[in-house]
């Protein structure tokens, strides 16, 4: 019985030992498998854009998507949809907040609906030019903005060139005198409306596909943007004048929703976010490519294009607006002063 009973205790503590054996063994392919499975990871995103496949801003994006695509070795790809596929900013902007959406280039203006403080970067005749711009953009406060965003459930990726605004109309417009009463298309934020108003026009904001069709039909005189935009969507056919009082140089932002980015491995971001800025160099190529042609299309298409000598008037009618908006975030406006220098 003796015997027999060690025996027993023996084949027990044997088969306890395999099975704890086992379980180890198990747990530890089990985290090589969840290792090896995140470092495999493959993914599917959109980015979404609304102008024209071969618009700056679209080639940045198909830039973009190429890098992540070669770093990742194909695991991660970025399907890019052109022409407001996925819908008008705004409208996008809310999808990607809610993760539906992962990737978009949106204009700053309409962002700051959601970022209060990228307002600021719509404030009129805040920047010089597109080198003291771009100064403000490559610093310390350009960068936190952008991290920013993370606030907004986005997570700010680099920032692509938009050059400087003016407004066109289908009326005479050749002085500030001329912009009273007219109806101005604008983007869909308060800076904006506030901008147009202090200059004593109707600010009529409205989502950015439907002002070809409102210029056409007298629902609005005129509206406002760079000289590759009024090319590219065509709003030069009814709008003949234009005046070069560049009074935005809002920046386009390239983002992805924070719900698409924690799902991405650490390592995976360091990619993203470096394809991101090393993206930027072939857009703001582009952008000046465009820039000159589009300047030339329109001269050549019978656009009266009036230069501004004195911007002045302009500047004073519209500074009620940039100390309204400037005085809340004091910070970045010291920054926007010091990247003149």
């Amino acid at each position: 019985m003796k015997k027999k009973f060690a025996v027993g205790i023996m084949v027990s503590l044997f088969l306890t030992s395999s099975i704890l054996t086992g379980c180890t063994s198990s747990s530890s392919s089990s985290s090589e498998g969840n290792t090896e499975s995140e470092k495999k990871a493959e993914y599917t995103f959109r980015l979404a854009d609304t102008h024209p496949p071969d618009y700056p801003t679209v080639v940045g994006d198909m830039k973009f998507a190429e890098l992540v695509n070669e770093r990742t070795d194909g695991r991660i790809k970025i399907e890019v949809f052109p022409s407001a596929q996925l819908g008008e900013e705004k409208a996008v902007i809310e999808q990607v907040q809610l993760g539906a959406i992962e990737f978009t280039r949106v204009n700053a203006s309409p962002l700051a609906e959601f970022n209060k403080e990228l307002s600021v970067l719509s404030l009129p005749y805040v920047f010089d030019s597109d080198e003291h711009l771009w100064n403000f953009l490559e610093g310390d406060m350009g960068s936190q903005m952008l991290d920013n965003l993370e606030d907004s459930k986005m997570i700010g990726l680099a920032y692509y060139s938009s050059g400087a605004r003016s407004f066109y109309s289908n009326k005479p417009i050749k002085s500030i005198e001329d912009m009273k009463g007219q109806k101005i298309r604008v983007q869909q934020s308060k800076v904006n409306i506030d901008l147009v108003s202090a200059l004593g026009a109707s600010a009529t904001p409205m989502p950015y596909g439907e002002v070809f069709s409102a210029l056409e039909t007298g629902v609005i005189d005129g509206a406002e943007n760079n000289y590759p935009s009024f090319v590219s969507s065509n709003h030069f056919q009814s709008s003949k004048n234009m005046i070069l009082d560049t009074h935005q140089r809002t920046p386009e932002v390239l983002l992805i929703s924070k719900a698409a980015w924690d799902k991405l491995s650490e390592e995976d971001q360091k990619i993203i976010k470096q394809a991101a800025l090393d993206s930027v160099k072939t857009q703001r190529e582009t952008w000046d490519k465009w820039e000159k042609e589009s300047e030339q299309t329109l001269r050549d298409a019978g656009v009266t294009i009036t230069e501004v000598d004195d911007l002045t008037p302009w500047k004073e009618a519209v500074k009620p607006v940039v100390e309204q908006y400037g005085s809340e975030f004091k910070e970045i406006m010291s920054a926007i002063d010091e990247a003149r220098k």
